[in-house]
This record gives structure tokens, sequence and C-alpha cells, in this order.
């Protein structure tokens, strides 16, 4: 009934809506969708941290430090696990990025759920990690299930998902610039006016829905009422090296935690080590507990001591340099916090341990020199670049980083400093992590084709279909007068050899024959076998397309067969190829 009523609408929108004003109403509909999945993921963690919390007062929360992130690590594992029934549901940025690389812009409907549900079980217990990656993947995921439902093509499919992914992220910060720049520099997008400006309506959509029903910022916001200083740009130069330097050493750490973790096959031991590590850390240093936004609003409200709050080390805040010591020793074990979190079978993302970080190296170097060299600089403008320049580094997304913090602190009155540190952190890390924390394992497995036009392009390409199969094949107990009735019988100079099996021997090639044909003395003297060639290049079925361009780009051949497992299956002409590979870029391109 439901296939039948879909089928009518279609039809009916074929005839009356266009497809470019069709996106635009999706488009709508999927800002509401992850606009309002933003504020149920954010009330679900918020209900679940205030009830873990209700059994850890100041007095002793220390204690319960010890226990409640371990326990929220394993009950993720038991909802993934046997609820949810997935096998990990971890980054949700890098699910995304394979889903368009790899999955035709597939991401299942179970994705629109699983993850919120298992990140505010991770985060509500006090798991280093942040929220914002889920709800990109629940964003993502329900513009990818609409679009499959309404039988929309891939570069329609990827448009929609990009839009779920803009829309969590612009209303989870009530950023809807952000957003966008999320899609076009995580994601990959292609800028044109036909993507441009469904990212757009479903950034402003989802930001008006969450500011309308949470108040603008509800996850994070800060009204800043000082600008910056202009003799102190030099110190935000600084600033953005030391947060490029303080991000190489997040990233680096991550991968390596993360990959000697995956090394583990027995999950709840994993579970169980990697709990206790970070319970310990947050018993010691309580500021690694959830998502840190509530101490970084305190550091911006120039109130950094709090980092020390419920903290062994809160005696020492009026001793700088041994303060200084201790927010160090916070951005040393945040990483791990987050990476044992991650790796150790928790649900969140980077982006919130990675503002936390920036937000304390901003704090740390203005602190250190203003207490050094009697400076006066402003310690909330430097935890705000802080945040942008880490945050650039460890995604190497400036854009998105330079306009969240604009867009949280209600203007642009640090825009310049933002720049800079942006800029600079992102090419530091750039120079040394040539691909970001997000794409790192997909590049590693050469799935990573969102930032490539030609492999995306490549990818969508199916040898199946491009494969040609009218070519005459020849025994390989033939003789030339079997040569000359193939050609009578096909307009191809090419012409197979196979054995009774079909397992390919070999090809004869019209021009080397061509002054046999007029010696018909020849016809039954000559085998098959004696003027038969193998060139070097062949296309194992399963090929990637990838592949398959390369070996057309160095070879001189028109034409290269097609083996399965060795036994003829037909031949790619070049001029289909790249005929089909033109056609893909175009459409990718099409305004």
């Amino acid at each position: 009934m439901f296939n039948r009523w879909l089928t009518s609408f279609l039809v009916w929108r074929a005839r009356h809506i266009s497809q470019q004003n069709f996106m635009l109403i999706l488009a709508v509909i999927v800002g509401i969708l992850a606009g309002t999945a933003a504020m149920v993921l954010k009330n679900l963690m918020f209900f679940v941290e205030r009830f873990v919390r209700s059994f850890a007062s100041d007095e002793h929360a220390n204690y319960a430090y010890l226990i409640l992130p371990l326990i929220g690590i394993l009950l993720t594992i038991l909802y993934v696990r046997k609820i949810a029934k997935e096998r990990d549901i971890g980054h949700g940025v890098s699910h995304v990025l394979r889903s368009i690389s790899t999955q035709k812009g597939i991401l299942n409907r179970k994705k629109t759920y699983s993850s919120m549900i298992a990140s505010s079980l991770t985060v509500g217990f006090g798991g280093s990690v942040g929220l914002e990656a889920p709800i990109v993947l629940t964003g993502s995921a329900l513009g990818s299930n609409l679009g499959q439902k309404l039988r929309l093509d891939y570069r329609s499919l990827v448009l929609l998902i990009g839009c779920g992914a803009t829309g969590a992220i612009a209303g989870i910060f009530s950023a809807p610039i952000a957003g966008v720049m999320f899609a076009l520099e995580v994601l990959m997008l292609n800028l044109s006016m036909a993507s441009l400006i469904p990212l757009l309506i479903s950034a402003v959509t989802a930001a008006l829905l969450t500011a309308f029903f949470m108040g603008g910022g509800f996850t994070f916001y800060f009204d800043m009422t000082q600008g910056y200083v202009l003799t102190n740009i030099p110190y935000y130069v600084i600033l953005g090296l030391f947060a490029g330097a303080v991000s190489i050493y997040f990233t680096k750490t991550n991968l390596y935690i993360e990959a000697q973790l995956a090394k583990w096959k027995k999950v709840w031991h994993k579970a169980l080590v990697g709990g206790l590590v970070v319970s310990v850390l947050i018993y010691f240093f309580p500021s690694l507990f959830g998502e840190g936004f509530t101490f970084l609003t305190e550091i911006i409200k120039g109130n950094g001591d709090a980092l020390a709050h419920n903290s062994f080390f809160y005696q020492y805040t009026d001793q700088t340099y041994l303060f200084l010591g201790f927010v160090l020793l916070v951005l040393f074990f945040k990483v791990i916090a987050m990476s044992f979190t991650t790796g150790s079978g928790g649900v969140g993302g980077i982006f919130a341990p990675s503002l936390f970080m920036g937000g304390v190296t901003g704090f740390f170097l203005a602190r250190l020199l203003n207490t050094t060299f009697g400076l006066e600089i402003s310690e909330s403008n430097f935890a705000l670049a802080g945040m942008a320049g880490m945050m650039s580094g460890v995604m190497h997304a400036p854009l998105t980083a330079i306009f969240l913090i604009a867009e949280i602190t209600g203007g642009y009155k640090l825009i310049v400093p933002l720049m800079i540190t942006a800029t600079l952190g992102y090419l530091l890390n750039k120079y040394f992590q040539p691909h970001s924390i997000y794409t790192h394992a997909l590049a590693e497995r050469g799935e990573l084709i969102t930032h490539d036009k030609d492999k995306a392009a490549l990818q969508q390409l199916n040898i199946d279909n491009l494969i040609e199969t009218d070519f005459v094949s020849l025994p390989e107990t033939g003789t030339l007068r079997n040569v000359i009735d193939a050609i009578t019988q096909s307009n191809r100079n090419v012409f197979p050899v196979v054995d009774d099996e079909d397992y390919y021997l070999g090809m004869v090639m019209l021009n080397d024959i061509r002054e046999m044909m007029f010696k018909p003395a020849l016809y039954d003297q000559i085998r098959v076998l004696d003027i038969m060639s193998r060139p070097e290049f062949e296309i194992e079925l399963g090929d990637s397309m990838e592949n398959v361009a390369q070996k057309f780009r160095i070879s001189d051949h028109y034409n290269i067969v097609v083996l399965n497992q060795g036994k003829y299956v037909g031949f790619l002409s070049r001029a289909n190829v790249f005929s089909a590979y033109r056609k893909i870029i175009s459409d990718m391109s099409e305004e």
C-alpha cells in the first residue's frame, strides 16, 4: 500500500515539481529532522548525566568517578552489541565519509538513532568525548534514509547527507554558517549553487528550530563584549603555532592508542581496561568528565581556576606555576582519556574534546605570558582563539573553526585572531599529518574519495555495466582459417583465444595477421597459438575503476581483456570507460 502511494507521489512530483525545487523542499525537511535530533540527543544526555550525578555529590564525586565512566562504556557496548546489534558505531563522521566513498551514500536505518542512544550513555556517564560526531551521523543517516525512500540518485542522496550533517551542526551549536562550512570542508561536498542553497536552507531551518525551542546556543554560548587588541597580534601568532603543535599531539596520540586497542580481540576485556583507565584519569582530573563544556565556559568567563575544581590540585591554584603544570597535565591526559573512551567501545566524537583542549591551550598560554612577562592578555579571547586553532588543526577545517567560534560568541569582534590561529593550526598540522583524524583510516585503505573528485567519479563507475561481450573468441586448437571465419562474423579487430574451459590464453590482433589474410595457402598451416599474443595489461573482475583507469593511462591499447579468476569474460574499451567517466564528472558539476 505504501509503495503504491509512494510511486503515485513520485510520478506526480516529476510532473509538477522540478528536481531543483524538490531538493529545496527536502532540505527544509532534513533541517527539521536534524534540528529535532540535536535537541533530543542533548536532552537525552542531560537526563543521563543528571541521573548519574545524583549519585556523585561534590563531597564524594571523585570516588564516583572511579566507576561511572567504566559503567557508561560497558552499558554502551551492551546496547550496541545486544540491542542495536551493530558491530561498530565508532567515529560518526568517518562512517558518513565511508558511506559517501564506498557505499553509494547508503546509511542504514539504525544509524538514525543508535549513535544518539550510545553516545548519551557514554558521555552521560562521564566518557571524555563529545556528542557532535554522533549527531552528525544521525543527521546524515536521516538525510540518507529519506533519499533512499524517495529513490533519489547518488548525487541527490549525498546532498541530503550533507544537509543532515549541516543541520546537525547548525542545530546543536546554533551556528548555521559553521554547519555549511563543515559540510564543504569535512565532507567535501561539491561547491556549486545547486548544492550550496540546500545546505544553507537546512542549516537555517535547524538553527531556527533549536533556537525557538531551546534558546540560542543551548550547547555552548558566550556573549563576547571585548574585542582583540592590535598590539597582541604577535601573541596570537604564537598561539596559532602552539595550538597547531598540540593538535599534532592530539591526532598522533589518538590514532596510536586506538590502533593499539583495535588489536585486542576480547571486547569485554578491552572495555574493562579502557574504562578503568578513563575512570582513574577522571578521578584525578575531574575536568576530563564528559564533554567539558562546563569547564570551558568557566575559562571563557575568566574563571580558569575552575579546571582544578574537585581535584587534589585545587589547593595549588594560587601558586601560578604549579597550577600551570596542572593545566599541562590536563592537556596531556585529555587526549588519552578520549582515546581510551572511544578505543575501548565508548561512542562519541573528537569535536568537543578538540574545543576543550583548544580552550585550555589558549588559557594556559595567556596565563603563562601574563605571569612571566607582566602582560595583560585576555585569557577569554585566547581561549576562544585557541579553540579555533586546535579544531582547525585536528579536523583540517579552518573555515568551520573560524565561523563556529565567531557564531557562538555572538559576533566577529575576534575574527582576525581567529583567522590567524585557525590558519596556523591547520598549516602546521597538515604539514605533519596529511590527513585529518576523520580521514586517516579511510585514506590508508584507499577509500577516501570524497576529497578527490576524480576518485569520486571513478568510484561510481561499475565494471559490470561497461564490459563488452560481442567479441568472437577463438579455440586454442584453431588455425588461421578459424581466424578468417571470425573476422567475417565480427566488426572487431581483437579476438580472444580460450581453451575448452574458457580460460583466457591470449588474443589475436587483426593488424598482426593483415598480410596473411590474403594468402589462402597459409590458412591451414598457421596455428592460432603461433599468431597469438598476450598483452601485459589485464583486468580482473572486481578490480577498482581507479586501477582500470590507470591501466588505460599507461597502456596504448584501446581494449583490455576482463577475466574472472583466469576465465575470459569480455573487454573494456578505452572509449566507453572515459565516456562514462566524463558523464559522471559532468553530472557532479551540474548547477
